[in-house]
């Protein structure tokens, strides 16, 4: 007994001893969290969704549970929001919420371009209860990052650090608002550096798995030295919850955007006209290659850049503009880092033979009809007679108008926000007369008496509409 007593006792204290040094092994988040939570932000988005040509729900199978589950995430249930006169309202608002953190201490802040997508409003909260109406400077989608911007100074900010250091294994941390949920911190290692995601070309992902969360979405990633290398944009669940996959932006490709869109209002990329797609061991023996490197080239568009320097479809590129190129989605990249208008040395396998094609990159077309405002983001330039600031298309915005010229809304106030204009609308038509330019708009609305009702033309996505608006009086 005394020998069974004394042995408990000695593995009890090995226990404890290999705890504690066990213990000493992990990271201490604390300082991590007081120095840098106050430069995380919650943001809160509404946006005013039209309901016309509503299809009750009423008497649908399982009503009265979608009627509960709407109503328990705030949220008007489809068909059965009456207005004052018993009908659907013309009009409601929809609510999400993100994270953000500040970047420079005059108000600027990063987050995801999908967090303010189509947002109406945007709200930023601080860790001190403040709130701050926030201007979006600008987004890309193709990125998915975003620049917003609050009046208010000597605001706390991150530090930058580099992701290129990052190491499989390091330890890193998330702060954001998962679930509303705001300032939480969640820990993890990064899994993988340099991930490529499907229909994600032009992002070089970090893998962790950092517990992330709807919620989470904008806010930063940090290493151990309290640093910023990444923004929490996506994570893989089955479940809509943390499964322990979690992708970030590396802040030095998040910078590089937003510093552009802060210049210039827009983000510049090279651009090739090409399909690509990836080389299989099958296809690499076809062309008699030895290995799979390399981006296969699958079609040309008719005279893009491609096209104009001399490459062909079934042309394999194995560097670009002196950058390996060893999977195909190490391509996108490339390219997209080059400056419009650069002439590129191409290195391509052709039938066998190696060759050299010294290509014009050229310009980046538009995914659609983003809105960037630039240099004095914050200066309202003077609305129209109707309340509308607008800008006219570029020429490769008018290519996705099939040719037509179109004048993007900026702001709308006034009446014309109550009609249900808003900004990233796209003004077609006035009153059956297509726009041809800002200033005939403008003449053409001048000629209208006060009280008068005018259609405005509006495409909005993939879908067009009339929309009523009633010249103001004194205009």
């Amino acid at each position: 007994m005394k020998r069974s007593w004394f042995a408990a006792v000695v593995f009890s204290l090995i226990a404890v001893v290999q705890s504690n040094a066990y213990a000493k092994d992990l990271p201490d988040f604390t300082e991590l969290a007081e120095k840098q939570g106050p430069a995380v932000v919650n943001i809160s988005i509404t946006q005013n969704i039209r309901a016309e040509n509503t299809v009750p729900f009423q008497g649908a199978p399982g009503d009265e549970q979608m009627q509960e589950f709407f109503k328990h995430f705030g949220i008007p249930f489809p068909g059965q929001m009456p207005d004052q006169n018993g009908g659907p309202p013309a009009e409601y608002k929809s609510r999400s919420l993100g994270s953000g953190f500040i970047i420079s201490s005059d108000g600027y802040i990063l987050t995801n371009a999908h967090v303010v997508a189509d947002a109406d409003e945007v709200i930023v909260k601080l860790s001190d209860r403040r709130e701050f109406k926030a201007k979006i400077i600008g987004a890309d989608k193709r990125t998915d990052v975003a620049l917003v911007k609050i009046e208010a100074t000597g605001l706390p900010k991150v530090t930058i650090g580099d992701p290129n250091k990052l190491k499989v294994g390091e330890w890193v941390a998330a702060i954001g608002s998962p679930f509303g949920l705001e300032n939480t911190m969640t820990a993890g290692i990064v899994s993988a550096k340099g991930r490529a995601l499907p229909q994600e070309n032009y992002v070089p992902f970090i893998q962790t798995d950092v517990a992330i969360n709807p919620g989470n979405s904008g806010g930063p990633l940090f290493n151990l030295a309290g640093e910023v290398v990444g923004i929490n944009s996506q994570i893989y669940s089955r479940s809509g919850g943390s499964m322990g996959l979690s992708f970030s932006i590396p802040i030095d490709v998040a910078l590089d955007v937003s510093n552009q869109i802060k210049a210039s209002g827009k983000v510049n990329r090279g651009w090739l006209g090409i399909v690509i797609q990836e080389l299989s061991k099958e296809l690499a023996e076809s062309f008699g290659m030895k290995n799979t490197d390399g981006a296969l080239v699958a079609a040309v568009e008719k005279n893009g850049p491609a096209d104009k320097g001399g490459l062909e479809a079934g042309d394999v590129i194995i560097k670009f503009d002196g950058k390996p190129i060893s999977m195909s989605s190490d391509l996108p990249r490339a390219v997209a880092a080059a400056k419009p208008g650069k002439t590129a040395a191409v290195e391509i396998l052709r039938k066998g033979n190696q060759k050299t094609l010294n290509i014009a990159v050229g310009e980046m077309p538009s995914d659609g009809m983003e809105v960037a405002q630039a240099n004095k983001p914050l200066a309202k330039p003077e609305p129209n007679r109707i309340g509308l600031v607008l800008k006219e298309a570029t020429a490769q915005q008018r290519k996705k108008l099939n040719g037509k010229n179109g004048l993007i809304v900026l702001d709308a106030q006034g009446a014309v926000a109550q009609a249900g204009v808003r900004r990233g609308d796209v003004i077609l038509g006035l009153n059956n007369t297509e726009v041809q330019s800002l200033d005939q708009f403008n003449k053409q609305l001048a000629g209208f008496a006060a009280g008068k009702s005018v259609a405005l033309l509006v495409l909005r996505g993939e879908n067009t509409l009339y929309v009523p608006v009633k010249i103001p009086a004194g205009k």
